[in-house]
């Protein structure tokens, strides 16, 4: 069960995207930022979770809303998914397993045998850094509820 509460801050952290550049949170201050943390690329629940945010990524965008995918893939195995499927947002690489830890987000063990493998989740920060919206699924072959992500930054949006 992970420890994150929506009302607290989101905690900070800094790692490389699959184009191999810095990615911080705290740059994206001032913009709502929608966290998808998934176990790993080239599976079919990831493949079918991100195609559907890369499917509807307007939406959020029209939200103010920076989607960033985050998995413990290299940034190498991330450029070549986010090539694949033609994925039009950010993909962050979690290799050293840090962030998931930083987000109490790990699956004591994947498949059995994997360490440090971080659980599908949904977390919805706002431009101040605070969480919104946390959705972690300990079942990884669920997807998060994208039509409450919506309503929940639609409400962001009619609170400014």
């Amino acid at each position: 069960m992970s420890s994150l509460v929506v009302g607290q801050n989101a905690p900070l952290f800094q790692s490389f995207t699959s184009e191999k550049t810095p990615f911080s949170l705290a740059d994206f201050r001032g913009k709502n930022v929608l966290l998808l943390f998934f176990p790993v690329a080239f599976t079919s629940t990831c493949t079918k979770e991100l195609c559907s945010m890369r499917d509807s990524i307007s939406v959020y965008n029209d939200l103010n809303c920076k989607v960033v995918g985050i998995s413990v893939d290299s940034v190498f195995a991330l450029a070549k998914y986010k090539e694949e499927q033609k994925l039009n947002f950010d993909l962050v690489s979690d290799f050293n397993k840090e962030i998931g830890e930083l987000y109490d987000l790990q699956y004591p063990l994947f498949s059995n045998w994997m360490k440090g493998i971080t659980k599908r989740s949904a977390i919805l920060i706002d431009a101040e850094g605070v969480m919104q919206y946390v959705e972690v699924l300990e079942n990884a072959s669920e997807i998060p509820d994208f039509e409450k992500i919506k309503v929940a930054l639609g409400n962001l949006q009619a609170s400014l």
